[in-house]
């Protein structure tokens, strides 16, 4: 196991950073984003100035690699300028996904709650895989995925008991209905429900928003968690691998150039809803202006093709 590295103070990072090529213009300034933002965070967005080395294994297999040395002309101010960059992309994905949230909420809510008023509680209106067929080992044996979803359901409740609304309906009525319920629910307790839906009612609300079917619409919501995740966490978003993949759309010639392991198709499904719950809405047209302040780095080293955005994307009719 390789020793942990030695905590350094922030001028000796800089200093690091310098010996290894990265030219710092103001090293004041650079010391304040070591400060407040940190050398690690930062490290993810100056990763792509650092050299690249293709190694031959024992095999002859070639593999890529990088080295601590950094290319040519990378500046310190380059990676601080994609971490701005990347801090407001993830700020118009939270935008949408809070209203993308909301709106599938209700519609789980309301169709659901017709059937009954504790829809959320009752397996009979779930699909079998989710409702009745039980875990065979582990720590969860003989629970079925519902189950599960009920001890989450119960634990969100319980860090929500003090809130006005849950301490009304429990001191008053008991048991939440599902449309009350729905307020405490996060965007994985909402998708996971939705998961476990019957076809039929997965289907009446997968229409609304343009998605061939329900499981479509359900890998849909989870790659919109783990996008939100990643932003609630303040992580790089904007050229990482996304690992929940949705299945691609072959709707037209601009939806079959994507490629759904990078983050701009997600931003294109955003887009898709958001025309739907928001019509009026300004966030395309915020998502456009912000594509066109991508910084230029002067290593050269990156570009929006790492976001996999399209060259004639603005010709798309989806986008202002």
């Amino acid at each position: 196991m390789t020793q942990n590295k030695e905590w350094k103070p922030f001028v000796e990072q800089l200093d690091l950073l310098k010996k290894r090529g990265l030219q710092v213009d103001n090293e004041s300034a650079a010391l304040n984003y070591l400060d407040r933002i940190g050398y690690y965070r930062l490290s993810g967005y100056w990763y792509s100035f650092r050299e690249l080395e293709i190694i031959q294994g024992a095999t002859g297999q070639l593999t890529a690699s990088r080295k601590n040395q950094f290319i040519e002309n990378s500046h310190f101010e380059d990676a601080v300028k994609l971490y701005v960059f990347d801090k407001k992309l993830r700020m118009l994905a939270v935008d949408a996904l809070e209203r993308i949230e909301l709106a599938v909420r209700v519609d789980i809510a309301h169709l659901l709650g017709e059937y009954d008023t504790h829809a959320h509680e009752n397996p009979a209106l779930f699909h079998g895989h989710f409702a009745r067929q039980r875990i065979r080992n582990g720590r969860d044996e003989g629970k079925t995925q519902h189950d599960l979803w009920l001890e989450r359901h119960s634990q969100v409740l319980q860090r929500a008991r003090r809130e006005p609304f849950v301490a009304h309906y429990n001191n008053k009525y008991g048991r939440l209905p599902i449309w009350v319920a729905i307020e405490v629910w996060d965007f994985g307790l909402m998708s996971k429900l939705f998961a476990g839906m019957k076809p039929a009612d997965q289907m009446s609300i997968a229409n609304k928003y343009g998605a061939a079917n329900g499981r479509a619409f359900s890998g849909w919501l989870r790659s919109f968690n783990f996008i939100r995740n990643v932003s609630a966490h303040h992580s790089r978003l904007w050229n990482i691998n996304i690992l929940e993949r949705a299945a691609l759309l072959q709707e037209d010639s601009y939806w079959q150039q994507l490629n759904n392991a990078r983050p701009f198709y997600y931003y294109c499904l955003m887009q898709k809803l958001m025309k739907v719950i928001c019509p009026n809405s300004s966030w395309g047209q915020r998502f456009a202006d912000l594509m066109s302040e991508f910084p230029a780095v002067s290593c050269g080293s990156v570009s929006l093709r790492d976001f996999d955005l399209l060259e004639d994307w603005q010709e798309w009719e989806l986008w202002p």
